[in-house]
Formats: C-alpha cells, structure tokens, sequence
C-alpha cells in the first residue's frame, strides 16, 4: 500500500526549522519566518481581491438603474447617507405616550417600594451581625457604682446574652421557659448569613426604587416642555435629579 509506505516515510524524516536572525545581522531587525510571510501574503491577496471585485462591480453598473434606496437616501460629502423619516406623531400623541411611560415606570417604583415596606417589617431594622448601630447608655451617681456597673444583671439577663440586642429573654423567661430556636453555632451562622443576604437585597430594592423615582422625574419634566411656554432652564439634568426650568406664568382660561 503506498500510502502506508509514505506515511512510513514521513516519520523518518527530519522536521524542518527555521533559523533565527545571526547576531551580527540583529541591526536589520526581525527575520521574517514562513509563517510570517504566510499571513501578510493571505492579507494582501484578500484586500487585492476586494479591490479587483469592487472595481468589476463598477464597470458593470448601469448608471440608468433605479432602486427604491435612492428615495430615503442623499449624497453628503460623496457618502450615500440615510434620511432620518420625519416624525408623523402629533404633540398630543407624543404627550400620551409620555403619560404612559411614567405610569408603567411609577407603576415599577411602587411595587419596589411595598418590597421595601415588606422586607423592613420581617428585618425589624437590624443589621447583619445583629448590633444596632446606636448606643444605649445607663446613667449611674457615682463614680463607685460605674465600677461596681454589672450589665447582665442590670439587664436581668444571662450574661451570654448581653451582646444580643434583639431576642434577648430576662433570666425569669429562661427559667420558666425552654429556649426555642437555633442553638447551635453552626444554625447561627447560617441565620446571620441569610440576614446579610436579606439586607443587601433591600439595599440594592432601595437604591432601583430612587432610580426609578427620578426617571419619572425626567420622564414628567419632558412631557411639561412640549407646552409652548416660554421657559428658562435654572438647573441642568444630573444623574440622580432632573433639570429645573421656570416657566412664564401664564393664566388659564
């Protein structure tokens, strides 16, 4: 079989390499390799072919053709360019359906807010690791009693229990009853990593509710300019609020 015998061959053979550029000629710069010459060839053949294709499609044009495209476009600077269509919507058409984008997106902004509501009722506005973020202060008359100050008893509590400023039960609730609930570490983390997650959700719910709150904003403040009245802006449009224009006080009939 020849080809098993070429085959044959070929794994004899000695693979081919390129020699690098010789040291004393490293001041002429880069030795180009096969593989080199391989892609700027294909690059040259490829643009050489467009050029040769462009120029046929040139000399066979008719230049008494007529094609639909001429009707929606212009010559500008030699550039065949688009002509934006006018606009055939009336200024109240276009008021109602800016009407209709702020009730969908006020329509958004309240939903997100009852998540809100919702999600601070089950929070009960703690924090992820279960502190408040103020202070609670006892006041004492002496200097003595400040040092003699026991917190847990003050509080009629255990004091394994002085940290928790929520769920906290006074040492007669634990005699009477029995502990119910998550005891174990490995429970409590668990709960303390599902309240961190249920606070960043409310966090990111709070910061979309603003967002949604000022595109109605910007939403409102254009539809308000389609009125003719004369207008001056006072503040131009940021991020996080619309622009301000004072309007002519004009009386409606």
């Amino acid at each position: 079989n020849m080809s098993s015998f070429r085959k044959a061959l070929k794994s004899n053979q000695r693979n081919h390499k390129e020699r690098s550029q010789p040291s004393f000629r490293k001041h002429l710069g880069f030795l180009e390799k096969k593989k080199d010459y391989k892609l700027r060839a294909d690059d040259y053949h490829k643009k050489q072919n467009t050029l040769n294709a462009l120029q046929k499609k040139a000399l066979n044009k008719n230049p008494d053709e007529f094609y639909f495209k001429m009707t929606s476009t212009q010559l500008q600077d030699g550039v065949q360019v688009l002509r934006h269509p006018e606009e055939e919507l009336t200024e109240e058409q276009k008021k109602v359906m800016r009407t209709q984008d702020m009730k969908y997106v006020e329509m958004k902004r309240v939903a997100e807010a009852k998540k809100i509501e919702r999600l601070k009722s089950e929070l009960h506005l703690l924090d992820a690791e279960g502190k408040m973020q103020n202070n609670h202060t006892f006041f004492v008359d002496s200097k003595k009693e400040v040092e003699e100050f026991d917190l847990a008893s003050h509080l009629n509590t255990a004091p394994e229990l002085v940290d928790r400023v929520y769920n906290r039960p006074t040492t007669d609730m634990l005699q009477k009853n029995i502990i119910k609930g998550a005891t174990r570490a490995a429970d409590l983390k668990k709960l303390a990593r599902q309240r961190r997650h249920q606070y960043k959700l409310l966090s990111e719910r709070i910061v979309r509710e603003k967002k949604m709150f000022v595109i109605a904003q910007k939403i409102q403040t254009r539809k308000d300019l389609m009125d003719k009245t004369n207008k001056v802006k006072v503040k131009n449009e940021t991020v996080n609020s619309p622009a301000i224009y004072k309007f002519q006080a004009k009386r409606k009939r």
